[in-house]
């Protein structure tokens, strides 16, 4: 029998790499998403697979798989500024109620458990870089706030019945990550400027451009997930690229790859913005042998190409 994997939000941007990959690897899975922000595109070439499943389903409510499963990846949520302002009490239901139901199955089941979480948990950091001993810096009732306690509630939930139920429980904190299948109006800086850039729009820069991100390809990212998802490790884990660089140095990148006529436009930077993100990888590098190789160059190239064929 081959090893069955549920993953919830299957038809989103990771979560629909996730499926591919593992797929590839030789488990069966049963991919759930409701398409509140997923995309049925995004896994449509899964659809003659006979090891994948896909069900329409909302996970905020009781969730029933047939048969075995032998890891739940919980996945399920909107993940962009744009998604979450606009569903802030999806947002909260999926990362309690659907984290709940989540964790359900996998006790029922027996499986383990991945939970994405984000590195949104650490909010505006005050510590520099982020090590996953860091408690965050998060405003509970500021715009992002329905995203950051949504999730930093989904790890005390896995948590618990780890402690509580015995249950095999990993949490992946996920840093900035981009590639192939995000969306054009994603709303988040990669997306955002390479669309800008290929129309030769003005590219828009929130704040003076200086405020840091870091960005993981997104065959790296899913390579670290896995890696967890196969590990004995319990405790949280950063993955994301500790290669720091500001959203103006992205910027630059991008119009000068894209051949763009575009100019660099600044707007006032939203409430509770990070100032700064970069990950401490060293749990990720010591526990799981991890770390990323895709460059951001190499990455970017191939994010672009798919873009040109959305644009």
């Amino acid at each position: 029998m081959k090893k069955r994997v549920v993953i919830t939000g299957a038809a989103g941007f990771i979560g629909s790499h996730l499926a591919e990959t593992l797929l590839d690897r030789g488990y069966a899975v049963i991919g759930i998403d409701n398409l509140l922000t997923g995309d049925i595109a995004n896994i449509a070439h899964l659809a003659g697979n006979p090891d994948f499943q896909f069900i329409k389903h909302d996970v905020t409510n009781y969730i029933y798989i047939d048969g075995p499963v032998d890891y739940v990846l919980h996945w399920a949520s909107p993940a962009s500024p744009i998604d979450y302002l606009e569903l802030p009490i999806p947002t909260l239901k999926v990362g309690a109620l659907g984290t709940h139901k989540a964790l359900g199955l996998a006790k029922a089941k027996g499986a383990r458990l991945v939970l994405a979480s984000t590195s949104e948990v650490y909010g505006d950091p005050l510590e520099h870089p982020q090590r996953e001993s860091y408690w965050g810096n998060v405003n509970p009732i500021g715009p992002r706030g329905v995203y950051d306690e949504a999730k930093r509630f989904a790890e005390a939930m896995t948590v618990a019945y780890h402690r509580y139920h015995g249950l095999d429980t990993k949490i992946v904190r996920i840093f900035n990550t981009y590639g192939p299948r995000m969306r054009v109006r994603d709303g988040r800086a990669v997306p955002a400027f390479i669309s800008q850039a290929l129309r030769n729009e003005d590219v828009t820069i929130f704040g003076d451009g200086s405020q840091t991100r870091s960005f993981t390809y997104i065959t790296d990212l899913v390579d670290g997930i896995i890696r967890l998802m196969l590990s004995d490790v319990n405790d949280p884990v950063n993955i994301g690229n500790p290669r720091e660089m500001t959203l103006k140095e992205l910027a630059e990148t991008i119009v000068s790859m894209t051949g763009s006529s575009s100019r660099l436009v600044y707007r006032p930077l939203p409430e509770d913005d990070p100032k700064v993100r970069q990950p401490d990888i060293t749990r990720a590098r010591t526990l799981l042998g991890w770390e990323p190789a895709v460059t951001v160059e190499e990455g970017l190239k191939i994010t672009v190409e798919y873009f040109r064929t959305k644009i």
